[in-house]
């Protein structure tokens, strides 16, 4: 073999120098992706089914929380892999055959705009995949609120005490347990456990609404749940004094998020109040007459939540898919803009 001459050795330099190039740039390219993917995103299912996901740098690594309606949020680890971010989330629905099942997520910027899909692989060893795109949601405000210098509107019932004007049941395949008696907006069920679901429909305002206060007052029996959903989003909780669900479950709270300083509930089949201000992605809860949580952030939709960006209005959303549950007085102060 003969020697390489001087020009096939530029030659031969100047295509390592070019392949370095091309392998600098597509690894330039992948990070910026990745920085671009970060922070919070509403997404839009093939389903419908509501979902959240929050890309953060841990460490120099892709983390990411996702939550698929009520399901975990995570955190899950995820693989970069040219541009993309791929992680597993794995659940156990207790099938009899004790297999777990695995949400497979791919997810990536096109052109700018969020691109994903999920592949379930089920316990019966078949799979579904279902697209996804995403809006991204503003980050946190830097600060609280000053309520000292919130406007809000005059108050105005939004259940009339007399009929469903202007609400609805929000699952059109549910059986629909609401209807008003003696000027209660009244949610009946056979439904009498905790668990996350059941057959029986929720119901949710036509209108949506921004920041506002909200007065409702709701009765429940012993040992029985619903919830009262800020712009479609913030569940406070609605449960008895005396309830297992206790803490950052338990009356007064923003449901798995932030816990009361208190239980200033009462026990169960007797009515309770709450005074609700959401300004700014901050809550205040008034329980009974007394603050348990006082302009408190709160960053992310909790478990349950039909809406997930918190850019935009969403309704009053109402828990009628667990237990029997009595509401009344329902008021909105809406908060005025300069």
């Amino acid at each position: 073999m003969t020697k390489p001459d001087r020009f096939s050795r530029i030659n031969i330099w100047i295509l390592g120098r070019l392949a370095a190039l091309i392998v600098g740039a597509s690894l330039v390219v992948s990070t910026l992706q990745a920085e671009e993917i970060t922070g919070d995103w509403s997404l839009d299912l093939e389903s419908g089914m509501p979902a959240w996901m929050r890309v953060v740098q841990q460490d120099g690594q892709p983390q990411v929380y996702m939550r698929l309606y009520i399901g975990p949020t995570g955190p899950y680890a995820a693989e970069q892999v040219e541009g993309r971010l791929k992680f597993e989330i794995r659940r156990n629905p207790k099938k009899k055959n004790g297999q777990a099942s695995v949400i497979k997520v791919d997810v990536g910027l096109k052109q700018g705009k969020l691109d994903g899909f999920l592949e379930r692989q089920l316990a019966d060893g078949t799979s579904q995949r279902e697209a996804f795109t995403g809006t991204r949601v503003p980050p946190m405000p830097a600060s609280a609120p000053d309520l000292s210098k919130v406007r809000f509107g005059y108050p105005h019932m939004i259940f009339n005490g007399k009929d469903m004007s202007g609400w609805r049941t929000h699952e059109s395949d549910k059986t629909n347990g609401w209807s008003v008696i003696d000027g209660m907006l009244v949610n009946t069920t056979t439904k009498t456990d905790f668990s996350p679901t059941g057959s029986y429909a929720n119901l949710r305002t036509e209108a949506e609404f921004e920041d506002f206060w909200l007065h409702i007052e709701f009765l429940v029996e012993e040992a029985r749940n619903s919830g009262i959903y800020l712009r479609g989003m913030y569940e406070a909780q609605v449960v008895d004094r005396d309830s297992r669900m206790q803490g950052i479950q338990g009356v007064g709270a923003i449901f798995g998020a932030i816990a009361p300083t208190s239980n200033a509930g009462k026990p169960g089949g007797q009515w309770q109040t709450y005074d609700l201000t959401l300004v700014d992605r901050h809550v205040t809860v008034v329980l009974n007459g007394v603050k348990v949580i006082d302009n408190q952030p709160i960053d992310a939709p909790t478990a349950g939540a039909i809406y997930t960006n918190a850019a935009a209005p969403g309704p009053i959303y109402l828990q009628g898919d667990h237990t029997s549950v009595k509401y009344k007085n329902i008021y909105l102060a809406p908060v005025l803009k300069d």
